[in-house]
């Protein structure tokens, strides 16, 4: 079995436990016609897994970064099909998690939409706006089909909501560094220490931090109470400025050793 059809949390176990910070960054799928480059660059960067983004037309947790991305990715005629059409075609190394919202998996059929994950070699599914007392019947679905259901727990969620958060997730737990909507921040805010440290004592899954997180020295700070971090806005502005594939993949590589410099 591969890192990439391997199940999720045993993939980022494995890597954490033996003493590496983990580092999931993310690109929004179709949003140019090298976006499954940019995937391979950021994969071969140093990356643990790999987020991908279904755009859709309503992304109520995505800023104006990942917003401008996802308009431009349906400008394009990007669809949930055309996106795993193309990742069942890659190669990689390292696990794919989608990120998309509950409306694309409701039309789609949560029985169909979680086996076209696994179908295209997908290993987990994060729909935040899917909450914990919704989320039964696709989680069935997403189990069924060996789809990690990776579930987010927030600057205010209280820990006894957190542990059932936690409980319920697979994959990873996603900790919300900061109440508000994806995209680039000139400081590290105080809430993703707490939050990781607070998901910490109710679980033992991995623990990513993300929302907020934009510089090498960010996810550093970051990786000192989480498992890791996640990676999207400050990737996919370098993306929407131009730089390509290769400019994703060297920031990506500052990312893996501002983390690694720092935890050594």
């Amino acid at each position: 079995m591969t890192p990439r059809t391997a199940p999720l949390e045993s993939h980022l176990r494995d890597r954490r436990d033996a003493g590496r910070k983990l580092l999931v960054p993310y690109v929004t799928g179709g949003m140019g016609p090298d976006w499954i480059e940019a995937v391979h660059a950021v994969a071969d960067a140093g990356a643990d897994a790999v987020e991908i983004g279904i755009p859709f037309s309503d992304p109520m947790i995505d800023g104006p970064t990942i917003q401008e991305a996802s308009l431009r990715a349906l400008q394009r005629g990007t669809t949930p099909t055309s996106v795993l059409d193309a990742l069942a075609r890659s190669d990689l190394a390292v696990p794919l998690c989608v990120m998309t919202y509950y409306n694309i998996v409701f039309r789609a059929g949560l029985r169909r939409f979680a086996r076209s994950l696994a179908d295209a070699g997908v290993a987990g599914a994060i729909i935040p706006d899917l909450p914990l007392e919704e989320c039964g019947e696709w989680c069935v679905e997403a189990d069924a089909a060996g789809i990690a259901t990776v579930l987010l727990v927030a600057p205010s969620t209280p820990p006894a909501r957190a542990g059932a958060i936690c409980e319920r997730s697979r994959g990873f737990v996603y900790g919300v560094g900061v109440m508000g909507v994806t995209g680039e921040r000139a400081a590290l805010a105080a809430t993703a220490s707490d939050v990781a440290k607070m998901v910490r004592t109710v679980t033992d899954r991995p623990v990513c931090i993300g929302i907020g997180v934009s510089t090498p020295d960010q996810a550093a700070q970051a990786c000192v109470e989480a498992d890791g971090v996640v990676v999207g806005s400050a990737i996919v502005r370098r993306l929407l400025d131009g730089h390509g594939p290769e400019g994703a993949g060297e920031f990506v590589a500052s990312l893996r050793a501002g983390i690694d410099d720092a935890t050594a």
